[in-house]
């Protein structure tokens, strides 16, 4: 065992305990959260406009300060932009995540002195728990690779900007860069078909040990791997024994990966984002992440089929239920106030505080009024393919409300691995597991309102190709599970990608 591996150990263990003392207090560290929050932050701007110096607890706040979208907030967030200071925050910000917008172009997140440290602590302290569970740190000898976006910073008003993973990239800790892939200059290249292919060539003879990325996109970089070596990744990078994603749900990748890897392997799952890294994985035997209640921000949740009502109710973490969808809205030391993030999350443990992450609550499927979430449609997908050797590559999932013939339905754009033998009997499988998850839909499908899933199939690469047409290849972009609209499936009819 290295020196290297042992001091992780020992670090793990720290970091553990440390995590302990807040998981194990959730309510006291929350509420401590909101009010150094408040106290850092009254005399800004948007604290003098909303009156935090009165603020006592977390209904005076949820009473002065409304829940918020960017859109909402992008009149003080357009004041920071322009170089203004004690806006949000104190000071001015020292970064600004930039990220694509809807209806305002692109959006300019705030990332501040106080809340960047937490970006990098909570990816580090992932890892240090899954040393402490597992014993297994003999990773850290080896190379470890992240796929992200390019770490070269534009400035706006003197204000650095950039993609959060390229932001990162400038903190990596001076112990792992000696061990991290791939190179500063290939990490620079923008287009993203070349960069994947610059990263195989330069991680190729390595020992692999760590692979880090959105799924859809590390599939990209082990199918490029398995076409030059014509072996299993596994067999390639013999030591590669630790995948670490976030973004979107592994399961629907896991048999793919598992194949192409040619074994299993243990992986991570982060709930990171432009505005804050939210939770972690810290358990191989448990389910959910952890909710990381003494990292700056503090959480109120909104019950998802409540959030378009008038006055909906803000509940704080210690009146949260498991199994209930919750819009997550937050408060952060980047100056982001009653924040909705636009995910949605449920509760899986209560002791500690566990989430999955269940979708986004503008990407549901409720034509018909059955409000179908992503979470729904990845189980139900997984449930039609257990048991089977049927592989998926990407899929999402629309409504049809308008067919030439018959009754509507949901309308599955699905890229194979692996197809079907039979693509009536899979259809009426993911059908039957969709009632499951959703009686709204079943009463449809019962009242004969819509007819059964239809399944369309795209060709290999398709929704790459999809991404690119739209430019939006690669880094932290990823296809929506599901949508109210044809806006996507429509995009892909176009293309010629659909069978």
């Amino acid at each position: 065992m290295s020196i290297k591996s042992i001091a992780a150990k020992i670090f793990a263990q720290k970091i553990y305990k440390k995590t302990q003392l807040w998981a194990t207090n959730p309510i006291v560290t929350q509420k401590k959260v909101l009010m150094e929050l408040i106290a850092a932050a009254k005399n800004t701007q948007f604290g003098i406009d909303h009156h935090f110096e009165t603020i006592k607890n977390e209904k005076d706040f949820a009473k002065q300060v409304p829940v918020r979208d960017y859109e909402a907030l992008k009149p003080y967030v357009d004041q920071v932009v322009k170089g203004q200071e004690n806006i949000l925050w104190k000071g001015k910000p020292l970064y600004f995540a930039k990220t694509s917008g809807t209806t305002s172009g692109a959006k300019y997140i705030p990332l501040t002195k106080e809340s960047m440290p937490f970006h990098i602590e909570a990816a580090r302290n992932a890892i240090l728990h899954y040393i402490h569970e597992t014993g297994n740190a003999a990773f850290v000898d080896g190379k470890m690779i992240f796929l992200q976006g390019s770490p070269l910073l534009e400035e706006k008003n003197g204000i650095k900007l950039g993609r959060l993973s390229g932001i990162v990239a400038n903190f990596v800790p001076k112990y792992l860069q000696k061990n991290r892939m791939p190179s500063w200059e290939t990490n620079c290249i923008e287009d993203w078909e070349t960069k994947v292919n610059a990263i195989v060539e330069e991680t190729f003879d390595k020992n692999m040990t760590v692979i880090s990325g959105i799924p859809s996109w590390v599939q990209m970089y082990f199918e490029k791997i398995h076409q030059k070596g014509g072996k299993p990744v596994g067999e390639i990078f013999k030591n590669f024994n630790l995948f670490i994603y976030g973004g979107v749900n592994y399961e629907p990748y896991r048999a793919k990966f598992e194949n192409l890897i040619g074994r299993k392997v243990d992986s991570i799952e982060l709930f990171p984002a432009s505005e804050g890294f939210f939770a972690y994985q810290d358990s191989q035997k448990e389910r959910g992440m952890l909710l990381l209640l003494d990292s700056g921000i503090f959480y109120e949740f909104i019950k998802s089929d409540e959030f378009y009502s008038e006055n909906p109710e803000r509940y704080t973490i210690g009146e949260v239920e498991l199994n209930v969808n919750y819009v997550l809205i937050i408060s952060t030391n980047a100056g982001l106030w009653g924040y909705n993030i636009g995910d949605t999350v449920q509760f899986v443990s209560l002791k500690p505080y566990r989430i999955i992450v269940s979708g986004r609550i503008k990407h549901y499927i409720s034509a018909f009024g059955e409000h179908v979430i992503g979470k729904e449609v990845e189980s139900a997908l997984q449930e039609a393919i257990r048991g089977t050797n049927i592989r998926i590559n990407e899929f999402t999932v629309a409504p049809q409300i308008s067919p030439l013939n018959g009754l509507p339905y949901h309308e599955w754009c699905i890229e194979f691995e692996n197809e079907p033998e039979d693509s009536v009997t899979f259809a009426e499988a993911l059908d039957d597991a969709m009632r499951k998850q959703n009686m709204y839909y079943d009463d449809l499908i019962v009242g004969k309102v819509l007819q059964k899933v239809v399944v369309t199939k795209v060709v290999k690469n398709g929704f790459q190709d999809y991404m690119k047409s739209i430019g939006k290849l690669g880094g932290q972009n990823k296809i929506p599970r599901l949508s109210n609209d044809r806006n996507i499936v429509d995009q892909l009819e176009n293309l010629p990608i659909i069978k």
